[in-house]
């Protein structure tokens, strides 16, 4: 027993799985294979109804609910106990509306990037997306979320214009800038602290297609690559949002062979222009002559695959720093860490672009209104064993430490793999806004985020 009342009163609210039956295990795991989830109970509903249900009966359990869907990122939630803990998996809860005329589209709770972006493109538009087709799109939404289109847009919640959502005495309230100002404000950017969001609404971009793409060479080539990268971002213009990441692919037969086995250099992306304006702000990473160049006008659902992200649940561990400019000791700290000849041990070190729209607070905005700083950093390991998940950490934290000369006390939500501090995510007064949103609406820690208010 739990709280007040058995676990069994739980059930008669859709999918329910308790530890020790047969479909526990597969129910309370994540996206992230690394990452261990014990709740006390694991449910999957596939309605509205369902989910008051399941909140009301959780409450009147003792028990706190910590809504999910993909779990991409959640890391931080299984550095805490969850013995107190309903998971919501929202992955049966899904649904897609376009409204073409208005540009706006509306998803349900656990909906995935995917089917939202290949409805929009029937219509020719797109949206603020993620960088792999199977990211959650609420869960990125409360996090801000980082688009390919940011640096021209900025973060992906000041786009959202509605969110439904369910409290802790299962009330289902619609927060907008008009309706419940302060949890429309708190829900964008501060993530799963304040009740199940069941639905999303946000503006569309009327992008039917986009100049897109990677370029690649062999790791050999690192050196000049960064170095040329972080001199051409220095100037990049906000339509151009861009990746470069330093990639190892194991040699595995359903890789091309391209990639298979190899250590790369990948520089990807968008830019928001005409093709000439675009091959022309391409033109120095070009002038290195890539083994590999995709740029080129494609349809904008194809962006949701250049980024070459796992296609699967994957088990994966890293770290992560937003990071100030990158003059040349920063260039060569980091080649130090993953350049040519280093045994890094990562799947990848990335340097995503920030800047531009990215860094101006919007008008409006949410508790996430902006991203200072001009990279955000992340390192990932593959991690199929504990002592694999060792060495991954070691090695991703280590990067992160040997850039700690240009790292900025920000850090990204999104990006954050980790339990860090939650108010390194906000701005000044705005954290403890947060407390008090969160105290109002879900008093006593109702509901458990990735990352916690605290």
């Amino acid at each position: 027993m739990t709280g007040t009342l058995p676990l069994d009163s739980l059930r008669g609210n859709g999918e329910l799985h308790l530890p020790g039956e047969p479909g526990y295990d597969a129910a309370r795991t994540p996206w992230n294979l690394a990452v261990d989830l014990r709740p006390a109970a694991v449910a999957l509903p596939r309605s509205l109804d369902e989910v008051i249900g399941l909140v009301r009966a959780a409450a009147a359990a003792g028990l706190r609910v910590a809504p999910q869907s993909t779990g991409h990122g959640a890391n931080p939630l299984g550095e805490r106990p969850l013995d107190d803990v309903l998971l919501l998996r929202l992955t049966g809860f899904t649904g897609v509306t376009i409204d073409p005329e208005a540009r706006v589209a509306r998803v349900l709770g656990g909906t995935q990037w995917l089917p939202v972006i290949e409805a929009a493109a029937a219509h020719g538009l797109t949206a603020l997306h993620g960088s792999a087709p199977d990211v959650g799109v609420i869960g990125y939404l409360l996090g801000g979320g980082l688009s390919f289109y940011a640096r021209k847009h900025g973060v992906a919640a000041n786009a959202v214009r509605a969110l439904e959502v369910v409290l802790p005495d299962g009330t289902l309230v619609r927060a907008t800038a008009t309706e419940h100002p302060d949890l429309f404000w708190a829900l964008r950017g501060g993530g799963g602290n304040f009740g199940v969001v069941v639905a999303a609404e946000f503006d569309l971009l009327p992008y039917a297609d986009v100049f897109a793409g990677m370029l690649l060479w062999d790791r050999a080539r690192a050196a000049e690559v960064v170095a040329a990268y972080a001199e051409w971002s220095r100037t990049a213009p906000e339509s151009a949002t861009t990746a470069l990441r330093i990639m190892s692919f194991p040699p595995l037969p359903e890789l091309p062979p391209f990639l298979a086995g190899r250590d790369l250099v990948i520089v990807d992306g968008a830019i928001l222009a005409d093709d000439d304006t675009a091959a022309a702000v391409l033109a120095p990473l070009r002038a290195l002559a890539p083994e590999i160049d995709t740029f080129a006008r494609i349809p904008a659902a194809q962006l949701l695959f250049t980024h070459l992200d796992p296609p699967a649940p994957t088990p994966v561990v890293g770290d992560h720093s937003v990071l100030g400019p990158l003059d040349a000791a920063a260039v060569a700290a980091l080649l130090d860490r993953v350049g040519d000849g280093v045994d890094h041990g990562l799947i990848f070190a990335e340097l995503r672009h920030l800047g531009g729209a990215l860094g101006r607070p919007a008008v409006d905005g949410g508790a996430l209104a902006h991203v200072p700083g001009e990279f955000a950093l992340l390192t990932m390991a593959v991690a199929p064993t504990p002592q694999a998940a060792v060495a991954g950490r070691a090695a991703a934290f280590g990067v992160v430490r040997a850039m700690s000369a240009w790292s900025r006390p920000n850090l990204v939500p999104t990006f954050a793999e980790n339990r860090v501090e939650s108010g390194r995510f906000y701005d000044g007064e705005d954290w403890a806004r947060l407390c008090r949103v969160r105290d109002a609406v879900a008093p006593g820690a109702a509901f458990v985020a990735n990352h916690a208010l605290g």
